[in-house]
């Protein structure tokens, strides 16, 4: 009997309460995936009403679904069933259905009573996916105002119980203590090597050797990595007596199940994170674990989406440790040493401080939200990121404004149709009006999984593919959707495929995804008879959905670009648009390169036309006169042009340059060390710090130091007049900066912070000051013969720092107290200095 049934009877009596929330926490393969619903559904707990368990991914909802049709002994969809995005499998008598987290909040857009729900358990919280946070917030709300009846159930191997307490209190914990073997734990004696797949090819074949008992668990960050790392076992000779298989998502279902079957030999599984804690594989004795996982990340600083591979947390890696242990005593060993396990962080930042909110709030604003900074969010997003996703929905004309009230329009409400990114359901909109929803569907369907076509190929493949599909294009899409009319047209053979270099189940899965859209964009009142397509309006609905990654291209056949909104990037080498001045990027990546470092891609490109630019968004077409430095001819230039979100698209003419811009301009040049002035020397710099001192050392002289702004507005006066850098280049500058001062205050400045010093010898030493820090004298011991007191400035306040030399310049003391130099150290050093430099004075 499964742990979980050691709980029943606190599990029951906590949902059969008044108010009934209950979080629920139980160790992994403890049963509460597939047992609690089953265990609620028969103690009559649901009443009439359906059994609804929340999954964080599609593979868990389907394979728990078929778990627990088959302990039913009944076929899926009966009723158990399931539901995830664009894929249903239940049917009029499902009591117990599993679904993905963005499906309730659907459902809740049609029936915002959930009506026919009688209980709703979330399960795997732990991972804090964005919807999943999303709809427990939605339920909570709804429990309180008029569905006091709803239970609600909030399950997971580890949970951040005081939050979750905090939150939906009143409520019931309870907790499974499970049954969980002991497993063996192992760490990297050094640093794995680059290619994680065969460090963890090599740690299986050693395993394989040793003669491991049960079966073998991989855990790697992606469908590639798990592609290399079976590739690198299968050849290991070990490998022809173990059964390989892949898991994660893009796989088709058969494939998926296959990994999860029991065989007569032993298996080795390489499977993403959904083996983390969604799934559990019976059998599995040893864990090889790489450490990483990918994550979507989203900077609301920069606004690009990046998909990065991460280390995971100690939360994450103790749940794969405990694959290892279900059935009897295990064995996990980390591809990471113990000193990067200590590094590493405690828990996995939810996803709602890391991702996209765009279509979340669009959701939200559907769901009657309209001021989503004062939900009631289970942990707030960060406010930046909130802005940029209200910003993008108001560009794409989803909602009326920014403003906290500002509700859905027209076609947000149409938006809210389609469960893809409002991106897309916006450039179904325009399709629709435009009569090409028919290509824009399975363009969408292309965006979301992975490429169609394999982007590291051979030149065989690659000359294949020009001679089939074309080598130069308007549009990136135009080749992919050639390419999938092709293996349509040949019934999806493999062969076909292949010789393309196109992924079959990617191609399967975008027919399936198109066909859906386009019912939907059907249901939604838009016009889906396409007969004469526009290839053009294609490209125009392609700008609708991502205006806001508009970029013109460089001239001189460079990749670099600039992109709206004042930022740059790179185009694709592999892009098929050539020769286009304005794109529109569907993707753009940041890939990181060393030391940090990040190059941000533009990638599935489509040429626009700048005219379209003000025939679409004519509010956003300004023209105004620009003023610029040219590099180049190291000139000012102004023009007038048209700018679209503060890209210029358009030249319209030369006009008269302002003098006040163009200084700044200058000025700035100059600042930033790009145009050097001859007499800006080492002086006027140490004049500054002078004053900056003093103002610093002497307050009641109440002198205003010269900060960057200051230094910004000198550096005008120096430039104003000029256009250009020969009419600067030779100007007088430090009769600019001290003017800066009164001339009493100036004089102060050479009375107090003087430029030399004068010794005994009557040598004038030059004073080295610094901001922050004492002035500093160098002075050979000979020129210091005669100073009985140390020197200071600034009416006696500041004591000099000396650097007091030896003949040959090198320091042998620094001090601030002269009179015990001579008293102390002078007669211990004398002796030596003597004999080395005899032609010296030595008093």
């Amino acid at each position: 009997m499964l742990p979980i049934y050691d709980i029943e009877d606190q599990v029951l009596a906590a949902f059969g309460g008044e108010l009934a929330r209950v979080v629920i926490e139980a160790p992994t393969g403890s049963g509460k995936s597939t047992q609690v619903p089953q265990m609620l559904l028969d103690a009559g707990l649901a009443g009439e009403g359906q059994i609804v368990v929340l999954q964080p991914r599609r593979l868990a909802a389907r394979v728990l679904a078929n778990r627990v049709a088959e302990e039913r002994e009944e076929r899926t969809g009966q009723s158990v069933g399931y539901e995830v995005r664009f894929e249903r499998c239940v049917s009029k008598s499902t009591r117990i259905r599993y679904i993905t987290e963005g499906v309730l909040l659907r459902a809740m857009l049609d029936d915002p009573q959930l009506s026919h729900i009688s209980v709703i358990l979330f399960d795997e919280f732990h991972e804090r996916h964005l919807y999943g946070d999303l709809s427990l917030a939605m339920v909570k709300q709804l429990q309180q105002s008029s569905r006091a009846d709803l239970k609600v159930g909030v399950m997971s191997a580890t949970l951040q119980s005081e939050l979750l307490n905090d939150y939906l209190a009143p409520c019931v914990e309870v907790k499974s203590e499970g049954r969980m073997f002991p497993v063996e734990m192992e760490y990297l004696p050094k640093a794995p090597r680059a290619d994680l797949w065969d460090e963890a090819a090599a740690v299986w074949q050693d395993c394989a050797r040793q003669g491991v008992e049960g079966d073998v668990l991989i855990f790697m960050p992606g469908g590639y990595e798990i592609d290399r790392t079976l590739r690198a076992i299968e050849n290991c000779k070990e490998s022809r007596d173990w059964e390989l298989h892949a898991l994660h998502a893009e796989l088709p279902p058969e494939r998926q199940d296959a990994a999860l079957k029991s065989y007569d030999r032993q298996k080795v599984i390489v499977s993403t994170n959904v083996a983390e804690t969604s799934l559990t594989i019976d059998g599995v004795r040893t864990v090889i674990d790489a450490g990483l996982a990918r994550q979507a990340r989203f900077d609301p600083n920069r606004g690009f989406d990046a998909l990065t591979i991460d280390k995971i947390s100690h939360a994450s890696a103790e749940q794969r440790k405990g694959r290892a242990g279900r059935t009897a005593p295990g064995r996990c060993i980390r591809l990471w040493t113990e000193a990067d396990h200590r590094s590493r962080p405690g828990t996995t930042a939810p996803e709602i401080k890391r991702v996209d909110l765009a279509e979340v709030l669009l959701t939200l604003h559907g769901l009657g939200v309209d001021d989503p900074k004062s939900f009631d969010w289970v942990e707030p997003p960060l406010e930046k990121s909130l802005n940029r996703a209200e910003h993008l929905l108001s560009d794409l004309g989803a909602i009326a404004g920014q403003q906290a009230g500002s509700g859905l329009t027209p076609v947000g409400e149409k938006m809210l149709k389609f469960p893809v990114h409002p991106r897309f359901s916006r450039m179904l909109i325009e399709a629709g009006q435009r009569k090409c929803v028919q290509p824009v569907a399975i363009i969408a369907a292309l965006c979301q999984g992975r490429p169609l076509m394999i982007r590291k190929v051979d030149k065989r493949v690659v000359e294949r593919r020009d001679d089939v599909l074309g080598e130069e294009d308007l549009s990136d899409f135009f080749r992919e959707l050639r390419a999938f009319e092709y293996v349509r047209n040949k019934k999806f053979h493999v062969p076909m495929c292949r010789e393309l270099g196109i992924h079959i189940a990617t191609a399967r899965q975008v027919e399936r995804l198109a066909v859906r859209l386009v019912r939907q964009a059907d249901s939604a009142g838009l016009t889906i008879q396409d007969t004469s397509v526009s290839e053009a309006d294609i490209r125009k609905c392609i700008l609708v959905g991502f205006a806001d990654q508009v970029a013109r291209c460089k001239d001189g056949g460079t990749l670099r670009c600039d992109l709206v909104h004042r930022r740059r990037g790179e185009i694709e080498r592999g892009s098929l648009v050539r020769d286009a001045t304005f794109v529109v990027a569907a993707e753009i990546t940041e890939v990181e390169k060393s030391k940090g470092d990040l190059d941000v891609l533009l990638r599935r490109l489509t040429a626009i036309d700048s005219s379209w630019l003000k025939e679409i968004f004519p509010d956003e077409c300004v023209v105004e006169d620009q003023m610029v430095f040219d590099e180049f001819t190291k000139r000012i230039e102004a023009k007038s042009v048209t700018v679209f979100r503060q890209l210029i698209i358009e030249h319209s003419g030369v006009v008269d340059p302002d003098p006040s811009r163009a200084a700044q301009l200058l000025a700035e040049q100059v600042i930033a060390g790009k145009l050097k002035l001859k007499h800006w020397i080492e002086a006027v710099d140490q004049w500054i710090v002078r004053l900056n001192c003093l103002a610093e050392w002497y307050p009641e002289a109440e002198l205003a130091p010269i900060d960057a702004e200051a230094k910004q507005s000198l550096m005008e006066q120096i430039c104003y007049g000029a256009f250009s850098y020969k009419q600067i280049r030779e100007r007088k500058v430090m009769p600019v900066v001290k003017s800066w001062l009164s001339e009493p205050q100036q004089a102060l400045i050479d009375q107090m912070v003087p430029e030399r010093y004068r010794t005994p010898d009557g040598r004038n030493l030059k004073l080295r000051y610094q901001v922050g820090k004492p002035p500093v004298l160098a002075a050979k011991i000979q020129n210091l013969y005669g100073m009985e007191q140390h020197p200071t400035l600034v009416n006696r306040s500041v004591p000099v720092v000396l650097e007091i030399l030896a003949p040959n310049f090198r320091p042998i003391q620094v001090t601030q107290d002269l009179p015990n130099f001579w008293k102390d150290t002078y007669h211990k050093i004398k002796p030596e200095l003597a004999r080395r430099y005899p032609k010296h004075e030595w008093r």
